[in-house]
Order: structure tokens, then sequence, then C-alpha cells
């Protein structure tokens, strides 16, 4: 079932903006820097965007800490180092002190940590521990689809959701300037408690039928968290962004580590960018693993035909999945462009009608083109053999996914 969700205040247009002396975008803000989206009212849930894990775990291990009678943590990754060890210190802090603590990992992402010691660890706590789709011998097709979502909750207040797995390779002040690139987004109001029920349905497996299809005209939408639930519904998260592109009448601004969405989803973006929309694509020049780098540039010359711009990030590693449409929709969340987020895996993505939002993505979106190149459909011609031979093997690989 698609959550319908209100923020509260973050509705109001420009002129409303102007008179709170809050500001779309800050064209003032360092490049590089946190992007903070201030509260458009007091009593209200607006959204705050960050772009740097060292802040957000900061406000993140904050809310834990304020916890006063639940948190609900989801992660793919949960690292064996020191950010994930001061958050499973604060969550197992307040699960001694009596507060409903659950966390549901990702037995393949988060399988590099000792899971023996870190679940013990947790439970001697109170904590109540589950890893999703371990492997069993009995259902081994079972493991192929994974929890990549990324999603705390703390007393149904407010809730963080995004790209930013929990590993130091976020952190600026551990990693360096070589730190992964990505995005997340706090969230209030009525979002928060919809993000529990979320979490909920997944951590008790219930298999709920689909109630209700994304409106193709997308009218009245002011917040949605859209869960994958993959398995009652293969396409749904590929039926949003179809909706998104095919109502598209300025911009479609994409960014995902992974781009190989399908058939539907390309399609749309070739049509948006043939009747006139400035469609563009921003994905990583260094994939990990090499393979998915290859799938992604085997979409590359049918969109360059139509008139898609792509740009590939350079200076480090890529792992943000946002997109802006009309610098007025927005969408971010675990979901990558890709078969896997598209059609197997459980996501969760966040499509919020917010001028604001959608300023200061589109703000950072430009700061990340100007850390990227250009592909061209003259220079993509010119590439040599090799470079074809292994974009067939990505090819090959999009459809054995």
């Amino acid at each position: 079932m698609f959550i319908r969700g209100s923020q509260q205040g973050s509705m109001r247009g420009d002129k409303a903006s102007e008179k709170d002396g809050t500001q779309p975008q800050n064209e003032n803000a360092q490049h590089g820097a946190w992007i903070c989206i201030p509260a458009l009212n007091e009593g209200g849930g607006a959204f705050r965007l960050f772009v740097e894990g060292d802040e957000l775990y900061e406000e993140m291990v904050a809310a834990i800490e304020c916890a006063e009678s639940s948190v609900r943590l989801e992660s793919y990754i949960f690292a064996d180092d020191e950010v994930a060890a001061r958050f499973a210190a604060a969550l197992a802090k307040k699960a001694r002190a009596g507060l409903d603590v659950f966390v549901h990992l990702d037995s393949f992402g988060s399988g590099l940590r000792p899971r023996r010691l870190l679940q013990s660890e947790l439970e001697r706590a109170g904590v109540r521990f589950r890893w999703f789709h371990p492997f069993r011998l009995r259902q081994p097709l079972q493991y192929r689809q994974r929890n990549h979502r990324k999603l705390l909750v703390v007393d149904d207040r407010e809730a963080f959701l995004g790209g930013f797995n929990i590993e130091r390779l976020n952190s600026r002040a551990l990693h360096g300037e070589t730190r992964q690139r990505d995005s997340h987004v706090r969230v209030g109001g009525e979002l928060a408690p919809l993000a529990a029920a979320l979490f909920d349905q997944l951590w008790h497996d219930r298999r709920q039928p689909v109630a209700e299809a994304i409106p193709e005209d997308m009218v009245g939408i002011e917040a949605l968290l859209v869960p994958s639930y993959s398995r009652h519904c293969q396409q749904r998260l590929a039926c949003l962004y179809v909706g998104l592109i095919r109502n598209a009448r300025q911009h479609v601004y994409l960014t995902s580590p992974y781009f190989g969405p399908g058939t539907i989803v390309e399609t749309a973006l070739r049509s948006a960018a043939t009747r006139g929309v400035d469609v563009r694509l921003l994905v990583p020049r260094r994939s990990d693993p090499l393979v998915a780098g290859w799938a992604t540039r085997a979409a590359f010359e049918p969109l360059l035909r139509a008139g898609v711009r792509i740009y590939e990030y350079l200076p480090r590693k890529l792992h943000a999945k946002t997109s802006v449409i009309d610098g007025e929709w927005a969408v971010i969340g675990s979901a990558n462009l890709d078969y896997l987020s598209l059609f197997v895996n459980q996501e969760i993505v966040m499509l919020a009608r917010n001028g604001t939002l959608a300023g200061a993505l589109r703000t950072q979106y430009q700061w990340d083109l100007d850390d990227a190149a250009e592909v061209t459909l003259p220079q993509w011609s010119r590439r040599g053999w090799g470079a074809r031979g292994l974009e067939t093997i990505g090819r090959a690989a999009r459809r054995l996914q």
C-alpha cells in the first residue's frame, strides 16, 4: 500500500518562504557543505536534507539519545567500525533504559561485521534484533532479495531515510576527502508514524496486497513514502518514475550510482528528451563492482541519441539516489535506478512536492555537475572495441539480474 502523508507547512510557495525568511536555495552556501532545510513553521514536519555523513550521523545519534519510547533502525550496511559502534552503543543504552528498540539489518550487506557478536551485544541490552533473509538451504532463492532500505524512526515523531549506510566510508573526519558522496533526509509530521508502520510491516513480514496505484497525474500529492514490496507489485517504483517523467514539462535531473532500470523507464526518459524536456543523468565514472559500470554504460547510446545529457561524476564514489523534476518534485531514498532496486530488493523512497527541498537538491545537483564530465554522442561514438565488449557483458548482466 502506498503511504500518503503531508508535511505541515511544507507546501508553501516562494512567496511564503520569503515571508518566513527561508530561501529555496542557499546561494551563499559553501560548495560541498551540508544543506539544511529549515522548518517552515515551528509545528510542522519540514524536510532536512543531508549530503555529509558526519552531520547526518550526529543528528541521528542525537535523535536516538533523545528517544522517549521507541527506536526503529534498518540498514543495508552496518559496518564493523567506529561509526557503527557509536550507533550500537546508543541503541543498547536506550534498550537498557526500557525503550522499545528494534534493529533490522540485511544479512548480506552487513555480513562483513561479525554477526553473532553484534547480535549478542545488542540482544543482551534488550534490543530486538533481526537479520533480513539469512541464507537458508531450503530457500536459496530468497537470499537474492535484499533489504536495501536505510531507515531510522524515533518515537514515531521523526524519521531519517535515504542512501547513507552506517559506515566510516561516509565520514569526512574519518575517511577524508575521498569519502562517499550521498544524500539523506529527515522528516517529521505525519510521515514519521507512517515510516514506523512501514518498518513494522517488513519486520513482521506482512504480505498485504497492493491497495492502490500511483495516480497518473499526481494531483493532490504532498508527500509519499513508497516502499517496493516487490513480491506483490514488481513495477511499483518503476511506475513511480515513469509517471513523474511522463508528466515532466521542464526538466528531469536524475542521480543514480547504478543505472539499468529496464525498458519502461528508459523509454520514458527518451520520450521526454525527444519532446524537449531537459533530461540529465548523473552516474559515477568508477563503479563498484566493475560489471555494474559496464551495465550502466550499455544504456548510454540510445539515451544520448534521444537527447538525454549524461554526466560521469569524477572525484569520489557516488552513492546518492535523488531526482528533481520541474523544480517542484523531489525523490530521495534507497533505490538505485537499476533492475535490482526497481524490481527485486526491498527499498523505500520519499516523493515530495516541495519547492524548497527540490531547490536544495537542484543546487546540489549543479555542484555535482561541476565535478563531473559530460559524455557527448560524438565522443561516445568513438569509443574503442574493448569498451564496447565490456558493455556487451554489462548488457548481458542486466538481463541475468
